[in-house]
């Protein structure tokens, strides 16, 4: 009795335990082939370069912007996925206008010129505005500051990225508030205008723009990004001299919100057509650049990743739905409305992967998924050591995706994590082009995508 009691047991264990090996062999087996089409026969760096090249950057509401979602849309009719449109949305339409201009006048009357950009939104100088300077090292300085030492005068917040973090997207968040609020609070102050410290890490030329908020209760004053270079420089000066004067003009116009799209494309799934796993990142940029790293590669991370599972004849059981989504950089409505339409239509939504942190060395993912989730998750790692992907974190996902935790409880969301280290040498400057992105990199980037669809689609909640 005891023996067949255990013959009852290990038999089915044994079964499994063959049957789990099959599956990782055969897995091991296809991603190797995921692998070889993007470095093989690959079609990732010229779409991207198509994009950066043939259409520009891609600001919502411009007309680049309305080139990029025709190339999308017969980029992914070229490649025949099953299902190809146009969801439409309404987005923001800000310009930058003229160049801007940005001069410092010394105590001994000679004038010096500055590199700044306009930070996305902000209002316009209407002309050439000038004031005394005040620097500030951080913003809760400045919060703390008395209305007489602003008043009047020109905020300099120069906050430093805290280049001592490994993980630079932590001293990136660390830093967001001077661009993100610096307005609001100078303006309480009674500041006639906020210059920041640009949002990067190397000391260069290049300022970098970035979304902004006003508050209506609040004026609004125009806000805008010195370089890395220029901002150390007029923190040198200030330490000599705390009367130099600033002049600056920006041109910056806001106009009406325009209709655009998000660019979806899918293949079907066979068993279950009616769960989607959405792929994807935002074809919208700042018109800095090209936006090449921030997020070009991103969309063509998860165009490729679906182009090479339909040229391996890949069959999914569940709808693989690929979306450019617009207006990412200010706005977010592609997310937000791509999420309130998937709740309109009553979609059933399991899960849902961004790329949006450029196109370098993959390095690993993110899961924001429950523990059943995350623990499927963590054990797909092993079949992605030979391609030198470690990290498998808990929490992922994107500003895009993000939406659709709120209106699919029990979602999981998936985050591509390449190395960061050389991101914000480009993040929103006029740096970020394609000739800054890696051949290589790139391809590695959208295989590791791919294969983790194949995984989730397969593994995580296959049948």
């Amino acid at each position: 009795m005891v023996l067949q009691l255990t013959r009852a047991v290990i038999l089915p264990l044994m079964v499994l335990g063959f049957t789990h090996q099959i599956n990782a062999q055969s897995d091991s087996v296809f991603i190797r082939r995921i692998y070889d089409e993007a470095l093989l026969r690959g079609k990732a760096y010229e779409d991207l370069r198509s994009l950066c090249k043939d259409i520009g950057a891609r600001l919502s509401g411009s007309s680049e912007a309305a080139m990029s979602v025709r190339w999308s849309e017969q980029k992914m009719k070229e490649y025949g996925f099953d299902r190809v449109y146009l969801q439409p949305i309404m987005v923001p339409h800000w310009e930058r206008g003229n160049p801007e201009s940005a001069w410092i006048t010394l105590a001994n009357g000679s004038i010096e010129k500055l590199t700044l950009a306009a930070l996305g939104g902000s209002v316009s100088t209407q002309g050439l505005l000038e004031g005394e300077v005040v620097m500030f090292s951080h913003l809760d300085e400045l919060k703390q500051a008395k209305k007489s030492e602003v008043e009047g005068k020109i905020v300099f917040l120069n906050q430093a990225m805290n280049a001592a973090e490994i993980q630079t997207f932590k001293a990136y968040g660390a830093c967001y508030p001077i661009r993100g609020n610096g307005a609001v609070e100078g303006a309480k102050l009674g500041a006639k205008a906020v210059v920041i410290r640009s949002l990067g890490l190397p000391k260069d030329d290049f300022p970098h723009t970035g979304s902004m908020r006003y508050e209506d209760s609040i004026p609004k004053i125009p806000a805008a990004a010195l370089s890395t270079a220029d901002a150390d420089y007029l923190a040198d000066v200030l330490t000599q001299d705390k009367k130099i004067r600033f002049s600056m003009e920006l041109d910056c116009r806001l106009f009406p919100d325009e209709p655009s799209f998000n660019v979806i494309g899918e293949l079907r799934g066979r068993k279950f057509p009616e769960q989607i796993i959405t792929l994807g990142g935002h074809l919208d940029s700042w018109d800095q650049g090209e936006g090449a790293h921030d997020d070009g590669a991103g969309v063509i991370h998860c165009l490729e990743a679906l182009r090479i599972l339909k040229t391996l004849k890949y069959q999914p059981e569940h709808t693989l739905r690929v979306v450019f989504f617009m207006n990412e950089e200010n706005g977010n409505m592609g997310g937000k409305s791509y999420a309130q339409r998937s709740k309109e239509q009553n979609e059933i939504h399991l899960a849902a992967l961004e790329s949006d942190r450029g196109g370098f060395t993959p390095r690993g993912f993110g899961c924001d998924g429950n523990e059943i989730v995350f623990q499927k998750f963590l054990a797909l790692a092993p079949l992605f050591k030979p391609y030198d992907l470690h990290i498998w974190e808990q929490g992922g996902g994107g500003v895009d995706i993000g939406p659709l935790k709120d209106v699919h409880k029990g979602i999981s969301l998936f985050g591509f994590i390449p190395d960061s280290q050389r991101y914000f040498d480009v993040h929103h400057a006029d740096s970020d082009v394609f000739e800054n992105v890696n051949r290589r990199e790139l391809e590695l980037g959208a295989a590791s995508v791919s294969a983790l669809i194949y995984l989730i689609d397969r593994r995580i909640f296959g049948n």
